[in-house]
């Protein structure tokens, strides 16, 4: 029976799963290769950090998690496909309440993301906020 998110440890797994899912995606998996090139190792640890202090109110992370993806060409069906694989890896390692909180903040991580590349590329002499 699978159990839900509740440790560091969980979190490195779904983070490990995913990015191995990822890293293997024909859409994304490029983009991802370009940006993180070598540094894989410190891309998950940084991950690591972002959702534990997202979803175990551990707060690990600091930084600006929107600044670093207004580079790259991204566009709806890249996010499409990042929340799709992400919870597909949610669902097959996890259930209960944080892996739907998970998912949700996915979601809602997704749009504000879409939204905000959106507008920075039609107001390219706007800069974000860090």
């Amino acid at each position: 029976m699978k159990q839900d998110i509740q440790t560091i440890a969980d979190i490195k797994i779904l983070v490990d799963q995913f990015y191995t899912t990822v890293r293997a995606d024909s859409l994304i998996g490029p983009i991802f290769r370009e940006r993180i090139q070598d540094n894989w190792s410190v891309h998950l640890e940084k991950m690591y950090r972002f959702w534990q202090t997202i979803l175990l109110d551990e707060h690990t992370y600091f930084g600006s998690p929107f600044p670093p993806h207004i580079p790259l060409a991204i566009e709806a069906k890249h996010f499409d496909q990042w929340l799709l694989l992400f919870e597909a890896t949610v669902d097959r390692l996890y259930k209960g309440e944080k892996a739907e909180e998970a998912k949700w903040r996915a979601q809602k991580m997704a749009q504000m993301f879409q939204f905000k590349k959106e507008y920075f590329n039609a107001n390219p002499k706007k800069k974000p906020l860090i």
